[in-house]
C-alpha cells in the first residue's frame, strides 16, 4: 500500500482542484462521458499490464485497436454484436499471432509487435480504402459505444467488468500466478514445470482482444472505423502500468493500480480541457503526447533508482 500512496495522493488532488475549481467538473455529464472515452485506454491498460508483467511489451495495441474499429465498422451492416465480435476477433487474431512468434520463433516481444504494429495499421488502411468507414445507420452497433444502461454509459462498464476480470485472474488464479513467476524468470519458470509458452500466448492473445473490443467501442463512439487513430495508444497503456506500479522487467503488478493510472493520466488531460475552457491557457491536443512521455520518462527513472537501491541492497546482505 505505501508504495502507491503517491499515484493515489496525486489521484486525490487532481480531483479536489477539479471539484473546487471547475463548475461542472463534478457534474454527471462529465463524469459519464470521463468515463466513456476513457474505456478504450482502461481496456488496453489491462491487457498491457499482463504482457509487461510477463516482461513482454505489445506495440501494437493502437493500430489493432484502429484495425478492430474499421472491421467492426464493416461487419455493422450485420447487426451490433456481429460488429462486436469481429473487431474482439480481430483484435485476438493478432494477439495470437504475436504470442506464437514470440514464443515459437524466439523473437522479441519488441520486434514482433512492433511488425505486427504496422501490419495492422496497413491492413486497416487497406480495408478503409484509407478513409473512415461509416457504421449502417440501421445497425444497433451504435449503441456499444454510445448507450447507457441504468444511466452508466456501456463502455464503461464494459472497462469495469474487464478490469474486475483481470484483478481476479491475477490474483486468485493459477494463470496470474504464473504470469508473475514467468516476469520474475522465465528460465526458472521453465525448470519448476510451468508451460511458459502457453502462458505466454494467452497473455499476448488477451491483450489483443482487449485491444479489439476497444477498437469496437472507438467505431461504436465515433459511428467510424478509423484506420488513422489508435496512434500513441501503446505509450498510454504503457504510461498508465507504470504509473500504476508494475515494473517494466516483470514480475510485479497490479490490475487495479493500473486502472489508477488511467484515471491519473485521463484526469490530466481532462482538466487540461476545462482550463482551455477557462481561456486562461490554450493547449493543443498534440500537449497529450507529450505529458504522456513526460509521465512515462519520469516514472522509469524512479523506477530505475528503485531497482538500483534494491540490488544494492541485495549485495550488501550478502
Amino acid at each position: 500500500m505505501k508504495k502507491n500512496l503517491p499515484i493515489l495522493l496525486a489521484l486525490a488532488a487532481l480531483l479536489l482542484l477539479g471539484v473546487l475549481r471547475y463548475d461542472h467538473f463534478a457534474s454527471a455529464y462529465n463524469i459519464n462521458s470521463f468515463w466513456r472515452y476513457n474505456s478504450m485506454f482502461a481496456l488496453i491498460s489491462v491487457g498491457m499490464a499482463f504482457v509487461i508483467i510477463t516482461g513482454g511489451i505489445d506495440l501494437s495495441v493502437g493500430t489493432v485497436a484502429a484495425l478492430a474499429s474499421v472491421v467492426a465498422a464493416l461487419a455493422s451492416p450485420y447487426g451490433g454484436l456481429v460488429a462486436v465480435l469481429a473487431g474482439a476477433g480481430a483484435g485476438l487474431a493478432i494477439g495470437l499471432l504475436n504470442g506464437l512468434v514470440i514464443t515459437h520463433m524466439r523473437i522479441l516481444p519488441f520486434i514482433v509487435t512492433l511488425a505486427t504494429s504496422l501490419g495492422a495499421h496497413g491492413l486497416a488502411l487497406l480495408l478503409g480504402h484509407n478513409d473512415a468507414v461509416s457504421i449502417a445507420p440501421s445497425s444497433s452497433f451504435g449503441n456499444f459505444g454510445q448507450g447507457d444502461v441504468w444511466g452508466l454509459p456501456i463502455p464503461g462498464i464494459v472497462a469495469a467488468v474487464a478490469a474486475v476480470l483481470g484483478w481476479l485472474a491475477l490474483r486468485s488464479t493459477r494463470f496470474g500466478r504464473h504470469a508473475l513467476a514467468i516476469g520474475g524468470s522465465e528460465e526458472a519458470s521453465r525448470l519448476m514445470g510451468l508451460n511458459v509458452d502457453r502462458t505466454l500466448v494467452t497473455v499476448y492473445a488477451l491483450s489483443g482482444l482487449l485491444a479489439g473490443i476497444a477498437g469496437a467501442i472507438l467505431a461504436a463512439q465515433f459511428g467510424a472505423g478509423q484506420p488513422n487513430e489508435g496512434v500513441g495508444w501503446e505509450l498510454f497503456a504503457i504510461s498508465a502500468v507504470v504509473l500504476g506500479g508494475t515494473l517494466l522487467t516483470g514480475g510485479q503488478g497490479s490490475i487495479a493500480m493500473t486502472i489508477a493510472g488511467v484515471a491519473l493520466l485521463g484526469l490530466v488531460f481532462n482538466l487540461l480541457n476545462f482550463e482551455n475552457g477557462l481561456g486562461f491557457i490554450s493547449l493543443s491536443a498534440y500537449w497529450q503526447s507529450v505529458i504522456r512521455g513526460v509521465f512515462l520518462l519520469l516514472v522509469i527513472v524512479l523506477q530505475a533508482r528503485v531497482l538500483k537501491k534494491r540490488v544494492t541492497v541485495t549485495k550488501l546482505a550478502r
